[in-house]
């Protein structure tokens, strides 16, 4: 990665965080990966080759310019998913800024209404939005995704009543491994080969 997209990481991040401490509403909130999260998805999807990727949860493209660089050497794109318009705004900007709106469509809307319209097939899934409805949308992907597949859920550790349904779910699924990393709020990281 370059300086210059290191430094707009580093500007949208910081951004992120002072917006968060002022905001008293969840929606004004940016609520962005931790960096060390980033940084592990990024290897991650780097290191699979993953080239089709759907991300619910696009705020201000914090993650969305992760996701996209990874897929970038892959000749990869990625979907992402966010109801708030004005977030999309500022994500196409930022995306703009980094070079990378090329390999993101940015879908505005209810994101399981979304989910239901994607055709697949993917081979990343990374959720980050709203925790009680991933159960709902993990089981409308499931038959869009490749046979080799990555899903990454955020916010385990920081949130788990909320995400408790999805975890339940995602280990049931007999032909996936899963597991817990604790780096920053918590990823879980499920993969079927």
């Amino acid at each position: 990665m370059d300086q210059r997209l290191r430094e707009l990481l580093q500007e949208i991040e910081e951004h992120g965080r002072e917006n968060d401490a002022r905001a008293t509403e969840r929606p004004r909130k940016m609520l962005n990966l931790e960096p060390a999260s980033a940084q592990l998805l990024s290897i991650l999807v780097r290191a699979s080759g993953v080239t089709r990727a759907v991300e619910i949860g696009t705020s201000n493209a914090y993650s969305t310019i992760w996701l996209a660089w990874s897929l970038a050497p892959a000749g990869g794109r990625i979907v992402s998913i966010d109801r708030n318009p004005d977030k999309h705004a500022l994500a196409r900007e930022n995306l703009r800024r980094a070079d990378l709106l090329d390999r993101v469509e940015l879908r505005t809307g209810d994101a399981s209404e979304i989910a239901r319209q994607l055709t697949g097939p993917f081979d990343l899934v990374f959720l980050d939005a709203d925790r009680r409805s991933f159960p709902e949308q993990i089981q409308i992907l499931l038959p869009k995704l490749a046979q080799k597949v990555l899903v990454v859920a955020d916010n385990v550790l920081s949130h788990p009543e909320e995400i408790a349904e999805y975890l339940k779910l995602i280990s049931s699924l007999a032909d996936f491994q899963h597991t817990i990393v604790p780096v920053g709020k918590g990823l879980s990281i499920a993969y079927r080969g």
